[in-house]
């Protein structure tokens, strides 16, 4: 599992139902025995600034058109994620870098660091 994959996850409480969710956290993280997500929704909204539009498509893995829920940052322990079934392109990987940058404050303490 790297960066950018796409799984499937099954978690604890309001979100347990299994669904898709984007893998966010760094590779060079390999050895920790859990994992940083961002859950999918194929509820589609209206909110640029915390989500993120992903198609289905046979290299994402997803059946519906479905959205990044950028907001929803969940640790998991890796044995409750099934392997990739899918990845995010490159591009898309970027634009979810930015998204969380802004929903986490980070673009902010960069603006205000170039002051």
């Amino acid at each position: 599992m790297k960066r950018g994959d796409i799984i499937t996850v099954a978690l604890s409480g309001d979100y347990g139902k299994p669904r898709p969710a984007v893998i966010i956290q760094s590779d060079r993280l390999a050895e920790t025995d859990s994992i940083l997500i961002c859950l999918i929704t194929s509820d589609i909204r209206e909110a640029a600034f915390h989500r993120l539009t992903v198609p289905a498509h046979a290299s994402t893995g997803l059946r519906k058109d479905s959205q990044i829920m950028v907001e929803k940052i969940v640790a998991a322990r890796k044995d409750r994620c099934s392997q990739p079934i899918g990845a995010l392109d490159p591009t898309t990987l970027m634009a979810l870098g930015e998204l969380l940058a802004f929903v986490t404050g980070i673009t902010e303490q960069i603006v205000a660091l170039k002051r």
